[in-house]
């Protein structure tokens, strides 16, 4: 039987090809926070979803919040340049890219077009790199990236966002 691969660091790296299903074989169970289940999500917010997130990303972060994130994100990508997780990195943000940017674009992303649509889009790239660097970087850093998201996906704080 082959072994999983292992990075340079020792770890394994972190990968969107594995998608967990509850018992019945649907979604994700209620405590499992996942890549695969945040892509999930993040395709299926609607336009009101992506202005949650967008007014999540103003209480968050803001003006005053602003540079709390940016140093999470910054320590995020150290951390994941270090364990080896660039490339799992780089494929979460293509495809997110994809669902939100891209001519491609999701139609509720391409609805909430402009300042709503970028803000939620920063969210969701917060909210990604926080679960890519997550076991790497401290809880809080972590929350930092990943609360303005969790105002439309409390699953991704619960302790924080009781749903």
């Amino acid at each position: 039987m082959a072994k999983a691969p292992v990075g340079i660091s020792g770890r394994s790296p972190v990968t969107l090809d594995v998608v967990s299903v509850d018992a019945e074989g649907y979604g994700f169970p209620e405590h499992q926070v996942t890549l695969g289940r945040l892509i999930d999500d993040i395709r299926v917010l609607s336009p009101a979803g992506v202005e949650r997130v967008a007014t999540g990303w103003d209480r968050h972060v803001g003006q005053k919040g602003l540079q709390p994130f940016r140093e999470a994100e910054k320590a995020a990508i150290h951390a994941i340049e270090q364990a080896d997780r660039g490339p799992a990195w780089d494929e979460v943000r293509r495809n997110l890219f994809g669902m939100t940017e891209s001519g491609d674009a999701l139609i509720s992303w391409k609805a909430e077009h402009g300042e709503i649509g970028h803000k939620a889009e920063q969210a969701a790239f917060g909210a990604a790199l926080g679960l890519v660097a997550s076991g790497l970087i401290s809880k809080e850093q972590q929350a930092t990236l990943m609360r303005p998201l969790a105002e439309a996906l409390p699953w991704l704080l619960p302790e924080e966002f009781h749903a």
